[in-house]
Order: structure tokens, then sequence, then C-alpha cells
């Protein structure tokens, strides 16, 4: 399996209330997912004031969420998940031994009398990543003629990073693709969306991914506690790899520094926490994250 870390990781979400809110239900994506070379060895989901209900399922995905209920009359919300996770090292693929893109494209039509493969539901638009003809001429810049599926998709990877612009002040959750490539900036959802949009509108499945990067101080600086922040990245389905997951916002392949969380077919599927209030007014949200390695 290789080597292995692990970490600690601590994501606590409050919201303040101008007004009481008499009742409210959310769903959390908050516990990382368990996988081949992931393990979750704590998870925990504290929540203040004390719902009354809490209940674990898993959604189409497979991802666990928690439906949260609260009845009783809060002027806040705190939900902090805290897990301990194992992650194992893997092998990087060769992206030159990988399919020609139009291969695996042709090999996702519908047949007659064969089942659909699961990777096809990826390959579609989605509420928050939809394609357009500049997005098309984008991506073809990468997927030439014959090129392997996986070296095009790094090409697209490398590109993004060159020629976009980490800015957290340039978009919100619901800016929409075109504004992303018109301006060339936003935040690590905006690339991996970009990302994605690029790669469906060739006709090939990818999927976002949600979770938590290790993240470096700035030398003679300590870590600080609750300065991280939730991650987004790519994976690309590939018939001789299986899902290889590619990080645009910082040019890439996902690696032990990379917790997994959730996937879907964008940030609308595995957003850490959404609900309905009933009453609250304005509210004031603080978002404090900390991925921590220990011996």
């Amino acid at each position: 399996m290789g080597e292995s870390v692990t970490y600690r990781i601590e994501h606590e979400t409050r919201y303040e209330y101008e007004t009481t809110v008499s009742t409210s239900q959310h769903v959390a994506c908050l516990r990382p997912r368990e996988l081949p070379r992931q393990h979750v060895q704590e998870h925990f989901l504290a929540i203040d004031p004390e719902p009354s209900s809490l209940a674990e399922r898993r959604d189409y995905f497979g991802n666990v969420v928690d439906h949260v209920t609260l009845l009783r009359p809060h002027e806040g919300l705190t939900v902090t998940s805290r897990s301990l996770v194992r992650l194992h090292s893997a092998s990087t693929p060769d992206v030159d031994t990988s399919l020609p893109w139009e291969t695996v494209r042709d090999g996702l039509k519908y047949q007659k009398g064969t089942p659909a493969s699961e990777a096809s539901q990826f390959a579609f638009a989605s509420p928050y990543i939809e394609s357009s003809p500049d997005v098309v001429a984008f991506a073809s810049r990468s997927f030439t003629a014959g090129r392997p599926l996986l070296a095009a998709a790094v090409d697209l990877m490398h590109r993004i990073y060159d020629d976009f612009t980490f800015d957290t002040a340039a978009t919100t959750m619901t800016t929409p693709i075109t504004k992303v490539l018109e301006e060339r900036r936003g935040v690590c959802q905006d690339f991996a969306h970009f990302q994605i949009a690029c790669l469906r509108s060739l006709g090939l499945p990818a999927r976002y991914v949600s979770g938590y990067l290790l993240t470096d101080p700035p030398p003679g600086h300590a870590r600080l506690i609750g300065a991280d922040a939730s991650h987004a990245w790519v994976s690309v389905h590939c018939p001789v790899h299986g899902w290889v997951d590619l990080d645009p916002t910082n040019d890439v392949l996902t690696d032990r520094r990379h917790i997994t969380v959730a996937w879907g077919r964008d940030y609308g599927d595995v957003s850490p926490l959404r609900g309905v209030i009933l009453g609250g007014g304005r509210h004031v949200l603080k978002v404090g994250v900390s991925v921590v390695p220990i011996a």
C-alpha cells in the first residue's frame, strides 16, 4: 500500500442569525469517504444547539450525509465535524498509456442491449456546469486528435493553472462557467467546475470532488488552527486507470495531501452544509478548517 500519513481534521461552520430562527432543517456532507487508500479511523459531528433529530444515510453517489432537524428557537447554529483519517500513497498513472480520448468518448455511447457505463452519468451538463462554444474551444486545444485521454486532461489542468488567477473576491457559488472563462479568475470550486465543463463538452465523464488539502504555513510561521479551508478538484474517468483525480488549482495529480470527503456532479451535490430555516433574517457565516498531520 505504500507510505501513509494520518490527519486530524476539524471543520467548524457557524451561523449567527439577525433574528430568532424558529425551526430549521439541514443536510451535512462532512464525513470523509472510505476508500481503498483512505481509512476513516474516527468521525464525530457536534451540533449546537442540540438537534431534535439527527439521521445518517448514504446519498445517490455513496456519500455519507447527515440530516439535522432543529425544532426549538435558536439564534445561531454551530456544526463541527471532527475526523481522524489515514491516507496511503498511490502510484502515479502513466498518462501516456491511457486510451485515446475519442475511444473513451465513443465507448460511452448508448448501444442497445448493453448496460450503460456507471461513468456515463458524469458526461452530461449539471446545474452548476454547462458548456458553451468558448468552453469547447478552450478544451480542444488540449484534446487533439488521437491524444491519450490522461495526457490531454493533464495538459488542460496545466493550462488552467497557468491562465487563471486565484482570487477569492472574483466569484460566488453561483458564478457561471462563462464568466469564469471570460475573467480567468476564481477559486478552487470555479477551476474544478471549469475543467469538468471542458471535459464534458467533449463527451468525457468527469465528477466534482470535495475534500481538504494540507497546506503549508509561510516560512517561519506556525501552522494556524482554523486557517485551512475546504478544497475541490476534478476526477476524470479512464477505462485503463479508473477514476484519476486532478487538482487544477495547484496543478497536481492528487496525493497524500488531499483528503476526499464526497463526489457528485458539481458543488450542489456535495456542499458541506445546506438547509432551510424559518426566520433568522440576515446571517453571518464563519467557517474554520484545520488539517493537521499527526505522528
